[in-house]
Parts: C-alpha cells; sequence; structure tokens
C-alpha cells in the first residue's frame, strides 16, 4: 500500500518513488499492471496531482513504468531481454484470459499443459 507521510523530511513525490520501486522489485506489482491515474492516486493520498505526476516521471526516466498516452501508466518489464519479452507475454496472455472471463486456475493449467516437452514421436 502507497502512503505518504507528511511529517517525513523526505519529498512527498520521492516518497513515492520509493515506494514504487520497492513494490515492483519485490514483485508487488508485476511487469504489465496499471497504475493509478494521476489524479485518483493523488486524491487518495491528499496530495497535489503535480507530486504523483513527478514520482511518475521519475519511475518512466528509470524504466521501472512506462506511459501509454492515453491509455495510462504501466509497470514497465525489469531484467534482461528474455526476461522482459516473458513479461510483456504475459501481461498480454493475463489481459486475454481475463476478456475470456477464463477463471484464472484453468488458464494457468492451459499454460503449464502448453509448456510441458512435446512427447517423443514413434518413429
Amino acid at each position: 500500500m502507497i502512503v505518504v507521510d507528511p511529517a517525513s523530511p523526505v519529498a512527498p513525490y520521492e516518497q513515492l518513488r520509493a515506494q514504487f520501486v520497492d513494490e515492483i522489485a519485490a514483485g508487488g506489482l508485476p511487469a504489465g499492471s496499471r497504475l493509478p491515474t494521476v489524479r485518483r492516486l493523488a486524491d487518495d493520498l491528499g496530495v497535489a496531482p503535480g507530486t504523483v505526476a513527478r514520482a511518475y516521471r521519475e519511475l518512466e526516466a528509470a524504466g521501472f513504468i512506462e506511459t501509454r498516452g492515453r491509455n495510462g501508466s504501466f509497470v514497465a518489464p525489469q531484467g534482461d531481454a528474455a526476461t522482459q519479452q516473458a513479461q510483456r507475454a504475459a501481461a498480454a496472455f493475463a489481459a486475454q484470459i481475463r476478456s475470456l472471463r477464463l477463471d484464472p486456475d484453468r488458464a494457468l493449467a492451459l499454460v503449464a499443459a502448453a509448456l510441458r516437452p512435446d512427447p517423443p514421436v514413434a518413429g
């Protein structure tokens, strides 16, 4: 949960930035997760929209999030190129599963089956 401590000597935007980095690094916000809009998060936290916007700009500059225009801000893939590509694929798969209204456990079973090595071909 993201919070801002008004009594802290650390600037509010920096508190937000650091907490998002911690959440992303810990896996609490996986790649592809959509972040709240600047205005919504500012309202929820009782801070100025410019505070949230600055935190988001700093996160984007550091490669932790990506902004997709009017579609919003999302957690960017982290790690090596293969991991980044896998994270993007997983996020796209999760979005497709949600749009199909498929049970997540069923979706995971389908992935597990797809990742199993092919059985040997009789020859």
